[in-house]
């Protein structure tokens, strides 16, 4: 009788040692193990070990995003600020970035065999210096939210982050006025002088020919701002507009019928107008009296986006309780590297 009951109580404490299941709450000590560092310090704000993050930011205090974050962002503003994937994008250390761009080539000339050979003009250089700004976002959610273990922490910072950073830059690159943020191609000087004659930094228009509106033919009118840009820069040249602005152009047909913009055939592929792809950006004007409301031109060339490489939050569960906020900062500049590459159509007679 003895044996029966040590054998049956030996049972027992073996389902607890071959880890049976046993219903319990879970101690706040003891969180799923395949949680990062860095989700418990959003999540409590806890010390964590330092390589659990990519560094540290010294003028602002926080943490540096960990990679896996910074990746979302990059890859979701591209979509939702369609400027960034089309210009030319450098990573920069500090606010002093500064670039030399050549205007015209070194000059040549013919000689026979014999004959003297002068010295030649060297080229001159402008200095392009992208106005920097400090981007920032604030998203907030409540301690109970970030406490709950099936709450996606990391996704839900990122998205927020991405689509702040996205909004703001999106209006910046095309209107910004460069003071504190980056200056935007629209914000540029503009002349219907040709490149040969216009100052550098200026960029070159090209009148629709009615105040607010096409004039007649304005199949021609595109065509016109097409060959208005160089041969070198058409090759990666696309169209900037609105959507209400592309509404108008998608009825436009030839005298024999066939539409002058087409869809894209295969998944992932650009529409086009006249062999050129169209990307919308609904920071450009809607088509007004004088607005600026096309852009066509070669953006990788013809304009700069500056930033740094990361971007930093800080952590902050004290202002505004219960409340805990996510604040995150990114510093952007951009402006016009180089006015030949880009062609603005004005709606105007001239």
């Amino acid at each position: 009788m003895i044996e029966v009951k040590a054998d049956s109580l030996e049972t027992s404490f073996s389902g607890v040692e071959m880890g049976g299941a046993v219903v319990r709450p879970l101690l706040s000590g003891a969180r799923d193990g395949g949680a990062t560092a860095f989700a418990g310090f959003l999540r409590s704000g806890t010390s964590v070990e330092m390589k659990s993050f990519t560094g540290v930011t010294g003028d602002s205090g926080g943490y540096a995003i960990p990679k896996e974050i910074d990746a979302v962002v990059d890859a979701t503003l591209k979509s939702i600020s369609p400027i960034r994937a089309i210009a030319n994008v450098v990573k920069v250390g500090s606010a002093g970035y500064r670039k030399l761009v050549t205007s015209g080539g070194t000059p040549s000339g013919w000689a026979a065999e014999t004959d003297a050979r002068p010295g030649t003009a060297t080229p001159s250089y402008a200095e392009i210096a992208p106005p920097m700004g400090e981007l920032y976002a604030n998203p907030s959610a409540s301690q109970a939210m970030l406490d709950d273990a099936l709450f996606d922490v990391e996704g839900w910072l990122a998205g927020e982050i991405a689509t702040e950073f996205a909004r703001a830059e999106g209006a910046a690159f095309v209107n910004g006025s460069g003071t504190a943020r980056p200056k935007g191609f629209l914000q540029a000087p503009v002349a219907a002088t040709n490149d040969t004659a216009r100052a550098f930094g200026t960029l070159q228009y090209l009148a629709s020919g009615a105040a607010g509106d096409f004039a007649a033919n304005p199949q021609d009118r595109l065509i016109d701002l097409v060959q208005s840009l160089r041969g070198p820069y058409r090759q990666n040249a696309s169209w900037v507009m609105n959507s209400a602005t592309l509404a108008r152009i998608r009825k436009f047909k030839t005298t024999d019928g066939a539409f002058l913009w087409v869809p894209g055939l295969a998944a992932g592929q650009p529409a086009t107008l006249l062999g050129y792809p169209v990307i919308e950006a609904e920071d450009m004007p809607d088509i007004a009296a004088n607005a600026l409301a096309i852009a066509f031109g070669d953006f990788r060339a013809g304009y700069l986006i500056a930033e740094r490489s990361e971007t930093a939050i800080l952590r902050d569960p004290y202002s505004n309780k219960p409340f805990v906020n996510f604040y995150a900062t990114k510093r952007v500049g951009g402006c016009v590297s180089n006015s030949e590459a880009i062609k603005l159509m004005r709606f105007s007679a001239n």
